[in-house]
């Protein structure tokens, strides 16, 4: 069981979905004290989205989005000065309760997980998405490769594409959000045909009439 205390490592454009892999590269003193700690422990690492204007903020705690997902540390590499390189594999989503008192240099909160089990209804829509999001991205080779390989579930390539595609953070925050992967895949066709759509209607200004 995933324990409900945990490091949180706020980032302003990432968001990380259960299932998918997230490499980070890690340079900040206090987030170095937050890996050691984790390699100490469980090695589990929260990943919450910054709200906009996080950079305007001059406590060190800027307010965060309400659900994140946190990760589990499956491949570290420390460096001689002390950075890491890491890769986190995202392991269920969460809810803030509360964040913790500041007694460490980075911050930890205590979280309500969100299960994202599939009913078989939910399992055959998730499959049916995965067919038209192939359709949809059928031009986009690099990407096939990396949330299309033949060992991802459905479930696991909708969660990757979710992360992976050339979105606005808010955009990824709202896909993260969704209540369960079918409302998820459900969300990501309708936001990629909007944007389709949205582009076929600019006007050509290289064009004179």
């Amino acid at each position: 069981m995933l324990t409900t205390s945990i490091p949180v490592f706020p980032l302003p454009d990432t968001v990380l979905f259960p299932g998918v892999f997230l490499p980070l590269h890690i340079f900040e003193m206090r987030y170095r004290e937050m890996i050691r700690d984790c390699l100490a422990g469980d090695r589990l690492v929260g990943v919450s989205l910054l709200k906009p204007g996080w950079d305007r903020d001059l406590s060190g705690r800027p307010p965060i989005y309400g659900v994140g997902c946190v990760g589990l540390i499956s491949h570290v590499e420390e460096l001689s000065d002390g950075r890491y390189n890491l890769v986190l594999r995202g392991m269920e989503k969460y809810r803030v309760v509360d964040e913790e008192p500041p007694l460490r240099a980075y911050r930890r909160a205590t979280v309500a997980y969100l299960s994202e089990q599939m009913t078989p209804v939910e399992r055959d829509a998730v499959s049916r998405q995965k067919l038209r999001l192939e359709r949809l991205l059928s031009g986009a080779a690099e990407l096939r490769e990396r949330a299309f390989p033949p060992n991802l579930s459905d479930e696991e390539v909708i969660n990757a594409l979710a992360q992976y595609l050339d979105l606005e953070p808010i955009e990824h925050q709202a896909l993260l959000e969704q209540e369960g992967v079918a409302r998820r895949g459900g969300a990501l066709i309708e936001l990629l045909e909007m944007k389709a759509m949205a582009a076929s209607h600019v006007p050509d200004r290289g064009v004179r009439h």
